[in-house]
């Protein structure tokens, strides 16, 4: 008997038994749940969620003039239409989630301030047992589960990334990261500086803009960035030809497919006539006299790190009229009054806003166990970004870079009700992904392709994450318009399944 074992069998605890249990009651979680109450009904599921609403990201991110950086008509649900502006602010989108929960009766399935802390599968019940804390009360309960749905997302919630530079202890003003912003943070009048150029610091700085004394953006490098109206024509004419609102959200997403397909490929293809164009639409607002070059325009290629749209170019605009600036430069070390930087200048400022990305966590923060033994999600090879070799009944939710991370939610979700109502009928107790015979020699790579897509926060923890191989079944290859027709086609009786 292990450790982990012996503490379990220690504990006084309450256990109940659900056929599926989803961790976490997100975007994801929530998507989930929609689908397996209405592809398998009768299936009973439990939803635990650590905070006190759903929400996910849009419940526990709380800054300045938080949005979404991708339209919402690929972003929400295929079957729940989105009806307003397609870049929405967290509040919006918790309204639309809410709705989703109401409209579905899945309040009931939802248990929030419920800490997953521990996951071990046991292949001689075929089950998971899950431990978790309910953290208003202190109570230790317990869960078995027939099948375990991770919806948790692929971030640590409760920090956000902050490099270590140097003399920080020295900054005699406010240091902020976005993800643990204080509801107090008086920042009117203030001189405000926002380290990062990612689509936090886009939404950020125009946000605080107005009522902040100045805000400059220091990037170490420059971002790609995509601007226009925060508005869909083709939606526009549709509600004035009174077409009713489940074929426009239809007829948008396609179009917005389409073109963001179009987009992509053109960014592999003609690397240069797509950046000639994001650059283009920058001038455009910020006149032929800025610095482009220097403030805007990225040494990689566009795509190799995901590009925020900036709606109404409200960013652009901030800058234009002085409220906000942006320099480029590197830190040197903190001071008292602010920041001095490696060109010798020194930025002075009241507060420092840290838009620095944030920690990458593959397992939610539980400890897995498979019969006792430790499972380590880095020592596993993924089938489809999805499932992993040697891990019975778990399916993790992993999103697009290039797309809304939604449009993964349903087609997963398609597939592990597909599995569920597989398994019923065939009376299999447990699917374990595992390598074919003609799989055993493929190199085994990093789970995403550097050259492909590398954002600092992929980087810093791609050691954390799970192995891929060079064959479509053996990796998560991001790309949504391939899946969409890959994954409802994948052979339940393929070997890469084991069945028990």
């Amino acid at each position: 008997m292990n450790v982990q074992t012996q503490i379990r069998a220690a504990e006084p605890v309450t256990s109940e038994h659900f056929d599926v249990l989803i961790a976490g009651a997100g975007i994801s979680g929530v998507g989930a749940a929609y689908h397996l109450t209405t592809q398998c009904p009768g299936t009973s599921f439990v939803v635990l969620e650590t905070q006190k609403t759903f929400g996910g990201t849009w419940s526990t991110h709380r800054y300045p003039g938080i949005r979404s950086d991708s339209d919402l008509h690929t972003f929400g649900y295929r079957f729940k239409p989105w009806t307003s502006a397609p870049i929405a602010s967290a509040a919006e989108i918790l309204k639309y989630m809410g709705e989703v929960i109401e409209e579905n009766d899945l309040a009931g399935h939802i248990r929030y301030r419920h800490t997953i802390t521990a996951a071990e599968w046991s292949n001689e019940t075929n089950l998971w047992t899950i431990d978790a804390t309910r953290i208003d009360t202190g109570e230790h309960l317990r869960f078995t589960a027939n099948f375990f749905w991770m919806c948790q997302g692929y971030y640590r919630h409760d920090a956000g990334y902050t490099p270590e530079w140097t003399d920080m202890a020295k900054f005699k003003g406010t240091i902020v990261h976005p993800q643990t912003w204080p509801d107090d943070l008086d920042y009117k009048g203030k001189r405000v500086i926002v380290i990062g150029s990612g689509a936090t610091a886009a939404t950020l700085i125009p946000a605080m803009a107005n009522d902040a004394g100045h805000v400059t953006m220091l990037q170490r490098s420059p971002t790609y960035f995509r601007t226009g109206r925060n508005a869909i024509e083709i939606a526009e004419e549709l509600r004035r030809l009174q077409v009713d609102e489940a074929w426009i959200h239809e007829i948008v997403r396609r179009k917005i497919l389409f073109e963001q397909d179009a987009f992509t490929k053109r960014t592999f293809a003609e690397p240069e006539g797509a950046k000639k164009d994001l650059l283009a639409a920058v001038e455009a607002v910020l006149g032929k006299d800025f610095d482009i070059a220097t403030h805007f325009t990225p040494s990689y290629r566009p795509w190799r790190q995901r590009i925020a749209f900036v709606p109404d170019a409200d960013l652009f605009h901030a800058i234009k009229g002085g409220k906000a600036s942006v320099v480029t430069d590197e830190i040197e070390r903190f001071t008292e009054t602010g920041i001095l930087l490696k060109s010798g200048k020194e930025l002075e400022a009241d507060i420092i806003i840290t838009a620095t990305g944030f920690h990458l966590s593959a397992n939610g923060g539980i400890e897995f166990a498979i019969d006792g033994k430790p499972l380590d999600f880095k020592d596993t090879v993924t089938y489809r970004g999805m499932m992993f070799t040697g891990v019975p009944n778990l399916v993790w939710v992993f999103g697009y870079f290039r797309a809304s991370w939604t449009l993964r939610v349903d087609l997963v979700a398609d597939f592990v009700c597909r599995m569920l109502k597989h398994m019923k009928v065939t009376g299999a107790s447990k699917v374990t992904p595992a390598l074919r015979p003609e799989d055993h020699n493929m190199p085994l790579l990093p789970w995403i392709d550097p050259e492909n897509f590398n954002p600092g926060y992929m980087m810093r923890g791609m050691h954390l994450l799970p192995k891929r191989g060079d064959k479509p079944e053996w990796q998560h290859n991001q790309d949504y318009w391939a899946e969409k027709d890959e994954f409802p086609a994948i052979d339940l009786k393929d070997k890469a399944f084991v069945y028990g």
